[in-house]
């Protein structure tokens, strides 16, 4: 383990289940198996979440242990050094456990850990994506997509390779585990994976150019002072030209680092870019959500308007409560 700082354990470790007898997790059946860890957290005071069920948290006053399971590896952390040392030998005396020490590479992600924080990337798979589909030699850009690209179901187009295509989309789509500047174009290209034409094609050439100008980008978390959650949202207008549906994108800060994010085409057709922009907005529970569109904010703030705003759903008006009790902050970005 890394040396502690402040009281604060900022590296993570990986162990697995190693062989012996009916104890190798992998003799089971996944199911028994996932019943027997299950069993094990909740007896020694764990909560599993309950959007993401391998994933268990262990709070102990002001210090947490944090525990992720994917079949019979483990991967922890912690923010005391104590705890992490105690959930070692305790789990060792359940489960027959290989510690593998700090982690290094997990299921195509790359994590470079140190005094100053984790960095996390997944150069390695990206290089494979692009050997994979031929492309480790092409010209690389800057962008991914071209700025006022509209791609349509309808372009007329020779179709294209159908297998192949949803092989490339659902590689990158991976690849945006800590790649949050490939969730709009990624978004945008795989709504066409039923049947896509050659124009779409070219899209998706296009953002491999760009990961391979870019393969060393990636996500850092360092220590920060300040841990507010903070939400960036955007929204265009109408920017599917099939359907007209407007697409939302939101990344959320904890601190300085990202830590999650999301492109997707609205459910509803929009009749504004205010309307547009209202209803990406993504609430919590004390959360600055940062916008550039003056009238989504108005919205919030001044009930008159809403004479002229009913064809919104009722349910979003559920916001404009939020900010009022101050649970939610709205701030204009230019």
């Amino acid at each position: 383990m890394a040396n502690s700082t402040d009281g604060c354990e900022i590296s993570i470790s990986k162990w697995s289940v190693e062989g012996g007898g009916a104890r190798r997790a992998t003799t089971w059946a996944p199911r028994a198996w996932n019943e027997r860890i299950y069993e094990y957290f909740k007896k020694n005071g764990y909560q599993q979440c309950p959007y993401e069920h391998a994933l268990y948290t262990k709070k102990s006053e002001n210090d947490m242990m944090v525990v992720a399971l994917y079949v019979d590896d483990l991967i922890f952390t912690g923010s005391n050094t104590k705890l992490i040392e105690e959930f070692k030998e305790v789990i060792k005396k359940e489960f027959e456990m290989t510690d593998l020490g700090l982690m290094k590479y997990f299921l195509g992600l790359e994590v470079k850990q140190s005094e100053e924080g984790i960095f996390i990337s997944q150069e390695r798979y990206a290089l494979d994506i692009l050997k994979k589909f031929k492309m480790e030699d092409c010209n690389p850009i800057s962008i991914p997509m071209e700025p006022g690209t509209k791609l349509s179901k309808f372009d007329g187009g020779e179709r294209a390779d159908a297998g192949r295509y949803r092989s490339l989309v659902g590689s990158l789509r991976y690849l945006t585990s800590t790649r949050p500047d490939l969730m709009l174009s990624v978004g945008i290209t795989s709504r066409f994976m039923e049947d896509p034409s050659y124009t779409h094609w070219k899209a998706l050439k296009r953002i491999l150019r760009y990961v391979r100008g870019t393969l060393s980008l990636g996500i850092f978390y360092s220590k920060s002072d300040n841990y507010r959650l903070v939400d960036y949202s955007d929204s265009d207008w109408c920017g599917d030209v099939d359907d007209r549906k407007s697409t939302s994108g939101y990344v959320f800060l904890l601190g300085n680092s990202a830590f999650t994010w999301l492109s997707k085409k609205q459910l509803v057709v929009t009749l504004s870019t205010c309307e547009a922009e209202y209803l990406g907005l993504i609430r919590d529970e004390g959360t600055v959500i940062r916008v550039d569109n003056k009238s989504a904010i108005e919205l919030e703030k001044n009930p008159v308007n809403h004479g002229r705003s009913k064809h919104i759903d009722v349910r979003f008006q559920f916001i404009r409560e939020q900010v009022k009790e101050g649970k939610v902050e709205l701030h204009v970005e230019s």
